[in-house]
């Protein structure tokens, strides 16, 4: 008992001097290496659930004798799983996936960094494979996660990737609250296969839109508050590699700034979005505030079948009437993108409490210039256009025609009370320079490549395609 208490001890004295040469090489990340505690556990090798970062002391001192970048990377390696809220996973994604994409994540960060406090034997081998990754995009586990589940890779390219990434244990990730001390399945580094089933070996709300990946904390690290402290950190990171640290870092640290990024990119709810252009108006429904029952109760007892008086027929509510639609169809835009982003716009709106019954919708069709508008004024006309709908133009863009047009619809008297304007594009463009007398939202589809920034008085909504 007390020789393996010297040795978690030792091994808590090479894990902080560890910590020290990160915090002289990372400064930035000064918050992130002290926040976990260092405790030895039932455990393998490596593995944090964000209060914990739990080691196995021979695993610590066999890294040790390998040299300080092999300790120095893995300890840095699951202090990111946590800047990237990687612990925080929904239990029902397939953890194996969800362990290989973060694990690629994390290790393209590394790689990226640079430095000499983190070089691994198998580093070369390692910056082969990322820069053939990297190929299909930006190497965030979301992104990674949603590559695998749509193509998902051979049991023996999921175990060979497995084996070049994983550098510690996943276990406590996914352990029921209440276990403090879980204990794991296996090694980083064993034999598994993408099955779905929880493996101890690698890693947007962050919620991911269309898989799940991270759209509500549960398992091991289900602690809001924990996830809140984490996600507290790995903004502070966000702002000190945009601000004090860009000089210093510039493109080295590109990679680990898209990551905290994407995790701290602000989640839309696009029904929720959508009815900020709704106006003030009477719908013909009972209206159950201003309904009297005591009268009406006295009536029926009074005379008989006979209530003293009736309900009211209508209510104010806030609904959408008048609205536009406008549609970027330069060359770039994708038709069967623009057919569902009609698609979702009109599921939402067609619900009977965001739309009056009579409606007055313009959708228009714009590259340069004003190629189509198509005027709905009932669910039913808005269906069937969906159903015939086909782009024109495919010139260049400019948003500036739209808003002329609308301007002169508005001077006509189309529109009795026009709220808002959303503009569906997926480029960059000339914008008015004066800002309109109603609500705009321009709403661009996440490429990867990033949007340009819109005029102070636009609203600016980025959507991820699974979103829509």
């Amino acid at each position: 008992m007390e020789r393996q208490q010297r040795a978690e001890e030792l091994a808590v004295q090479i894990l902080k001097y560890a910590r020290n040469e990160l915090l002289v090489a990372f400064r930035f990340l000064d918050l992130a290496l002290c926040k976990p505690e260092l405790k030895a556990g039932d455990i393998e090798t490596l593995g944090i659930d964000g209060k914990y970062l739990r080691f196995n002391p021979n695993y610590i001192f066999a890294l040790y004798k390998q040299g300080g970048g092999e300790l120095n990377h893995s300890c840095l390696h699951s202090i990111f799983h946590c800047v990237f809220s990687h612990p925080f996973v929904n239990p029902s994604i397939n953890h194996d996936l969800w362990d290989l994409s973060c694990d690629i994540a994390v290790e393209g960060i590394l790689n990226e960094l640079n430095m000499k406090q983190l070089e691994t034997l198998t580093g070369s081998a390692m910056a082969e494979e990322l820069a053939a990754l990297q190929q299909g995009g930006k190497l965030t586990a979301e992104r990674l996660y949603k590559r695998f589940t749509d193509k998902p890779p051979s049991p023996g390219e999921y175990q060979r990737l497995h084996d070049l990434f994983c550098r510690d244990e996943h276990g406590p990730w996914y352990a029921p609250p209440e276990q403090k001390v879980p204990a794991l399945s296996g090694t980083a580094g064993q034999d598994s296969g993408p099955t779905g089933q929880a493996v101890s070996s690698g890693s947007v709300t962050v919620e991911i839109s269309a898989d799940g990946a991270a759209d509500g904390a549960a398992g091991g690290a289900a602690d809001s508050g924990l996830q809140d402290e984490w996600q507290a950190i790995s903004r502070r990171i966000q702002v000190d590699l945009e601000t004090a640290s860009q000089l210093s870092w510039g493109d080295r640290a590109a990679n680990l700034l898209q990551n905290v990024q994407e995790v701290n990119r602000e989640k839309y709810d696009y029904s929720d979005f959508l009815r900020k252009f709704a106006v003030l108006g009477e719908d013909m429904q009972i209206n159950d505030d201003e309904f009297d029952y005591i009268f009406y109760t006295y009536g029926l007892k009074l005379y008989e079948n006979i209530p003293l008086i009736e309900p009211l027929e209508y209510k104010e509510v806030r609904k959408i009437k008048d609205f536009v639609i406008a549609i970027d169809t330069s060359g770039s835009v994708q038709g069967e993108l623009v057919q569902t982003f009609l698609t979702k716009t009109y599921n939402i709106l067609a619900q009977q409490e965001s739309f009056f019954s009579k409606i007055n919708v313009h959708i228009v069709q714009c590259d340069a210039k004003i190629q189509e508008d198509h005027k709905v004024t009932s669910w039913e006309e808005f269906q069937a256009y969906l159903k015939i709908m086909e782009l024109k133009g495919f010139g260049g863009t400019d948003f500036r025609p739209v808003f002329r047009y609308v301007d002169e619809l508005r001077r006509k008297g189309e529109f009795d009370n026009l709220k808002g304007l959303i503009y569906f594009t997926d480029g960059y463009g000339d914008f008015p320079e004066k800002k309109p007398e109603y609500d705009t939202a321009f709403v661009f589809i996440d490429d990867e490549y990033g949007q340009p920034e819109v005029p102070v008085w636009a609203i600016k909504l980025v959507l991820q395609q699974d979103e829509i």
